[in-house]
Parts: structure tokens; C-alpha cells; sequence
């Protein structure tokens, strides 16, 4: 699998999440078996780019290359000004999202709401590409709802703009996260464009993914929520894709100390009060499916300090280890 000049060592693909998906966690997945990683979408609008949570996205320090970075935005010349400040920091690699649903997005015309209008997508894909040296990519969706699915179209001006790989999403915007995604479209793009396209959308398991790949033919797979909490995810996917085997769940104690080690990581990213409040999240997804995982994480969240949040977790792993070997998954995860 390659994205412009870039051979990537397998075709597990981390995506692009609000809030999820910093430095820290990138980093881990590309540890558990993630071949590609894209950072959250940054703003293209330069009065943002000075604010703490701006300078952390763009912190790529010690980041396994490629370092790829997603833009979102609706004026081409303010897409393209970001794209060369996100080069200029590091980037690798661009990628533009035309694909977020969220409505804070949408109603200021960026993320999936550009699938209405094909000529500013032109404009916009156009703009980057011409505006950089490194290799542009896109996400996006089926199109903006059901009556009207574009993503052909879309991915035709994006491969003759200059685009060097397609992510699409098997849901409209109106769809949002509900409902299962279909692949159909994702397998009618693959056929139309000679560039790699990734498949995104409800790949929960390493069946899955199989599936996913062997249907739409795609040149590699996405996965979203399916990693929150489970970043082992991807050697259990690239294990079974490679000939056919399924491994366990880590080790009780594996997952303590990946866990321990992410919060230190993530504590060092974000300081003090805002990588204790943020950490909240992810332990709650590392534990939600774990038998007495919604009891602690009630405990959890009412600690106010880094050591007694660090040295909780460390217990709750260690009292699981009395009665388990590997990881007790109680329900089946869900992506979307």
C-alpha cells in the first residue's frame, strides 16, 4: 500500500476522530499494528491556529511517519493556506474532510455538507493539491443523503485534480452514524478510479474487515470507534488477514501496562487538568465492555488528581487479573 512516495507497512488505516485520535493515541495503534494514522481534522482558518488545542494538533514530535494531518474548511484559498501551514509543521501527508456529519461542521458548509456542491469540491481539492508537494488525500460520504448519492462523481474530480487517495465512508450525511453502512458504493468507486481507495464504516472485527476488503476490493480498511479502548484491534485484524488466525485479547497484564503507558503519554501531552479530564474518556472506553468496568468508571471520573486517577486504574486491572488471564470482553464493540 502506498500514498504518493510513502510505502506503508500494511493497509490498517486509524481514522481521523475529533477529540480521539492526538498524538498519544495515533502512536499507540501504530504500535498494536496500525499501518497509517490520520491526525483529527485541523482548522483552516488562521485566527484558530494559535489556541492550546491547535498547537497540540499540530505537535508531531517522535510521530511514526507519515505524519498525515486532515484540514477541514469550505474556502479553497483559506484550504489551501492550511495545507502549506500544516507542511511547513511536519505534515506528510494532507488529507481534506469532506465526510464529518457533525452539524457545528455542516452548517458552516465544511465536512460532508460540500457533497452538495461539486463545483466548490472541485475548487477545493484543485487548490490543495496545486498548493503543496506532498500527497493530498480525501474523505468523504456517499453523498448527502439517500436521494442523493454523488460519491462517483466526487471521486472522478478528485482523481483528475490531482487527489492520490479516496477514504469514503458507507453512510450519507443524513445517515449520520445510524444504520448499517453499505459497501455497494464504496465497490463502485474502487471499480471507477485507478487510485487506492479505503473502505470505512462498521469494521468491528478482524471478520469483518475480511469481508469488507474481499467485497469491495478495496486497497485497505478504516477503523473508526472499533479502536477506542481497543487499540490491540489492529494486530487481531492484520493476524487474521494475513492467513486466516484469530488471536486472543491481550493479557489482562499486557493491557495494564499499554493502558498505564498511554496515560502517562497522554499526561505528558496535555498537563495536569486537561490530561486528567481528557484521560476520562479513554479509560472509559478501555473499560465500558469489562465486567465492573461502568462500576469503576463511575469511581474514576470522580478523582480529581493525576495519581490517584493513574494508581485507580492500576488497581482495577490488578483486581481483574484475580479472576481472569485475558481481557473479559462482556459485549460486542461497535464502530461507527
Amino acid at each position: 500500500m502506498r500514498i504518493g512516495s510513502y510505502q506503508l507497512p500494511n493497509n490498517l488505516f486509524v481514522a481521523p476522530m475529533a477529540g480521539v485520535t492526538d498524538r498519544p493515541f495515533r502512536q499507540l495503534c501504530k504500535k498494536l499494528g496500525a499501518g497509517y494514522a490520520v491526525s483529527e481534522m485541523a482548522a483552516s482558518n488562521p485566527q484558530l491556529w494559535k489556541t492550546d488545542k491547535s498547537t497540540r494538533r499540530l505537535n508531531h514530535e517522535g510521530e511514526i511517519a507519515p505524519i498525515a494531518v486532515q484540514i477541514a474548511g469550505s474556502d479553497p484559498a483559506m484550504l489551501a493556506h492550511a495545507a502549506q501551514f500544516n507542511v511547513d509543521k511536519g505534515a506528510q501527508i494532507i488529507d481534506i474532510n469532506m465526510g464529518c456529519p457533525a452539524k457545528k461542521v455542516c452548517n458552516v458548509a465544511a465536512g460532508s455538507a460540500l457533497l452538495r456542491d461539486e463545483r466548490l469540491v472541485a475548487s477545493i481539492v484543485s487548490a490543495v493539491v496545486q498548493a503543496v508537494d506532498v500527497p493530498v488525500t480525501l474523505k468523504f460520504r456517499t453523498g448527502w443523503d439517500r436521494d442523493n448519492k454523488n460519491a462517483l462523481t466526487i471521486a472522478r474530480i478528485a482523481e483528475a485534480s490531482g487527489i492520490q487517495m479516496l477514504t469514503l465512508h458507507g453512510r450519507t450525511r443524513a445517515d449520520g452514524y445510524k444504520g448499517a453502512a453499505e459497501y455497494d458504493m464504496i465497490r463502485a468507486v474502487k471499480a471507477a478510479v485507478r487510485i487506492p481507495v479505503v473502505a470505512n464504516g462498521d469494521i468491528v472485527s478482524p471478520a469483518k474487515a475480511r469481508e469488507v476488503l474481499d467485497y469491495t476490493g478495496a486497497d485497505a480498511i478504516m477503523v473508526g470507534r472499533a479502536a477506542q479502548g481497543r487499540p490491540w484491534i489492529f494486530r487481531e485484524i492484520a493476524a487474521y488477514l494475513n492467513d486466516g488466525s484469530t488471536i486472543l485479547p491481550p493479557t489482562v497484564s499486557e493491557a495494564k501496562s499499554l493502558l498505564l503507558a498511554h496515560l502517562q503519554e497522554h499526561y505528558a501531552f496535555y498537563g495536569e487538568r486537561t490530561g486528567l479530564l481528557t484521560a476520562r474518556k479513554h479509560i472509559g472506553w478501555y473499560v465500558q465492555d469489562l465486567v465492573g468496568g461502568e462500576d469503576f468508571r463511575g469511581r474514576m471520573n470522580a478523582l480529581l488528581t493525576l495519581d490517584a486517577q493513574y494508581q485507580a486504574v492500576a488497581d482495577f486491572f490488578d483486581e481483574l487479573a484475580m479472576d481472569y488471564t485475558h481481557i473479559p470482553y462482556m459485549n460486542e464493540r461497535v464502530d461507527v
